[in-house]
């Protein structure tokens, strides 16, 4: 495995990224992944939950890797990770219902469930028809995804059925390139369904998504 490479991030927690300040050195760490990526290589980086195991979403090839680095089943679906709410439009089909909790709840450790559109490789979805959809609070990886303009893939990195890693000594998968951003919250990203506004794992401000969904659902 590869020697890590710290990102130098400003603290090591998770951070805004309408906060954080981006400094040369942190840059050039970005433009690296970013290279890595665009060759359909793996790079893991930190997130405000834990550390992704990000590749190119739109490539075949880089997905695989993915699926073989985590020896992952192929076609069990895979979460992708965006830099902002166009290109959440750019993959799948948003509703009214769906706009309105990503608005008040993305960027943030939530996963939306989607229907998918016709542009990503068929294995994320696993024949399901919808895609699970990260858009980060943190700031290098949202650099990152937007430097590539693709969404990457948000999947732990780790080997499947293993601990999600929080600190990058924790991470046992194969990759390219690593980015060090310290040691992270560990607690998951809330899954939810927005077909049918079903949470489908708890996990992080599930009181508050609780809240909303059950107040949405009274609305006509």
């Amino acid at each position: 495995m590869t020697q890590p490479i710290k990102s130098e991030s400003p603290c090591c927690s998770p951070y805004s990224y309408e906060r954080a300040e981006l400094t040369p050195a942190l840059e050039a760490v970005i433009e690296k992944a970013v290279r890595v990526l665009s060759r359909d290589g793996l790079v893991v980086y930190p997130t405000e939950t834990i550390y992704g195991l990000g590749a190119d979403a739109l490539s075949e090839i880089a997905v695989y890797k993915v699926y073989e680095a985590k020896q992952r089943p192929m076609g069990k679906p895979i979460s992708v990770a965006v830099s902002d709410i166009e290109m959440i439009y750019g993959i799948a089909y948003v509703d009214e219902f769906a706009e309105r909790f990503i608005r008040k709840f993305l960027p943030g450790p939530v996963t939306v469930v989607l229907p998918v559109k016709s542009c990503l490789p068929s294995d994320l979805s696993g024949g399901t028809g919808t895609i699970g959809i990260r858009y980060p609070d943190h700031a290098v990886a949202r650099a990152i995804i937007a430097e590539l303009d693709s969404p990457i893939t948000s999947t732990s990195a780790n080997i499947s059925g293993e601990v999600s890693p929080v600190t990058s000594d924790q991470v046992n998968v194969p990759h390219d390139f690593l980015i060090d951003g310290g040691k992270l919250p560990g607690t998951p990203s809330t899954v939810v369904d927005l077909a049918t506004g079903k949470i489908e794992r708890p996990g992080a401000m599930l009181d508050e998504i609780a809240t909303f969904l059950k107040e949405e659902r009274r609305c006509p």
